[in-house]
């Protein structure tokens, strides 16, 4: 299933530290976003090194000759675990910081949409932070039924930006996004199968099998009409660009305010956030 094919160019991923890139027959580029540890048993969280990443390495899937579709995964106990928290109190003190990552997470959005490769995630476990971003912006979205994804923005006590405000509504519609985003829900891989959220869920030991058997079916196709097509289903997302940067700025303003303290401070102790009323 997964054989390794010659590729012109080998070491054309080989700057990526916290991705570890794999390439199979027929011009598969496999993303695996890694836990830590000798076992890789935990879930890979977003580090600054892996935020940057992230949002990179869809410029050069988009340029390598070799590629033809792209594959996301998580590995370990899950998809994506959410932000660093160190990272986060970093943006919330450190103006230049803060403006790094927000340019990261608009090239994220954007270099995932204009990627001219087909996408196919395929998400088990929590689905959480920076990798839900791929994950739910990806061509062909696969979840296992367990999967369990979180938009987790207002539990930290900032606006759901990333991805939230320019694909949620058009793939479940307003009323499902609403209630997901605002109050941060899980969405289970079988729930979101059905709202629309994700293109299609499995049982958790099919995951791989049917996300690789997506990406052959996509890489034997005609690449133009493939490409072509979603160039063009993806103007919808373009369309909703303006959304899009104004949640985004108004999730990095709330990395200035109060609320993001709290948020940080309860997650680590691992208790229900208790935010001050807001000013009138």
């Amino acid at each position: 299933m997964t054989d390794q094919s010659h590729v012109s160019n080998p070491s054309f991923y080989a700057h990526y530290q916290s991705l570890r890139v794999r390439r199979h027959s027929p011009g598969i580029v496999e993303i695996v976003m890694s836990g830590e540890g000798v076992n890789r048993s935990s879930l890979a969280t977003a580090d600054a090194q892996t935020h940057r990443e992230l949002a990179e390495i869809w410029r050069d899937v988009d340029r390598d000759p070799d590629a033809r579709v792209a594959l996301i995964r998580g590995e370990g106990k899950g998809f994506s675990a959410g932000g660093d928290l160190n990272l986060v109190e970093q943006m919330a003190d450190d103006f230049a910081v803060r403006t790094r990552v927000w340019r990261e997470a608009r090239d994220l959005v954007y270099n995932v949409i204009n990627c001219g490769k087909p996408i196919v995630s395929a998400m088990h476990g929590p689905a959480v932070g920076a990798g839900l971003v791929a994950g739910l912006l990806a061509d062909i979205s696969i979840a296992a039924k367990t999967a369990r994804i979180i938009d987790g923005h207002t539990r930290l006590g900032v606006a759901a930006g990333d991805h939230a405000a320019i694909v949620w509504p058009l793939l479940c519609g307003m009323a499902k996004a609403k209630y997901y985003l605002l109050l941060c829900e899980p969405v289970s891989g079988a729930e979101a199968e059905r709202i629309g959220l994700v293109s299609l869920a499995v049982d958790e030991q099919d995951l791989l099998a049917k996300a690789f058997e997506v990406a052959r079916k996509l890489a034997n196709g005609s690449q133009t009409a493939i490409r072509w097509t979603k160039y063009a289903l993806n103007n919808w997302l373009r369309s909703a660009g303006p959304a899009f940067d104004t949640s985004l700025a108004l999730e990095f303003m709330g990395f200035a305010g109060p609320d993001v303290h709290e948020g940080v401070a309860s997650l680590r102790e691992r208790r229900t956030p208790d935010f001050p009323a807001s000013e009138k």
